[in-house]
């Protein structure tokens, strides 16, 4: 009996396999890496900030949060891309 995860493993490597471990970002080939998920990470956290300051852009890309916060900076007042 493994005495790290209670199973049967003769080995170490078989104990990790059986824990269902994986390395993390290792899926670049996929279009899964750090970069990109930092990316997103950075441009949701833009969103939401323009949305406590009562703006609504027109999209969540951050073409369309910058031209909304530039706008607001402009006018003086929440830009609101759902007026009309």
């Amino acid at each position: 009996m493994c005495d790290k995860c209670g199973s049967h493993c003769e080995t170490f490597g078989e104990c990790i396999r059986n824990k269902g471990l994986s390395v993390g970002y290792c899926r670049e080939a996929a279009g899964i890496d750090r970069t990109q998920s930092k990316a997103w990470n950075s441009e949701l956290a833009l969103y939401a900030d323009a949305r406590r300051q009562g703006i609504q852009p027109a999209g969540t890309q951050t073409h369309q949060i910058r031209a909304a916060l530039d706008a607001s900076d402009k006018t003086g007042t929440a830009f609101n891309a759902g007026e009309d």
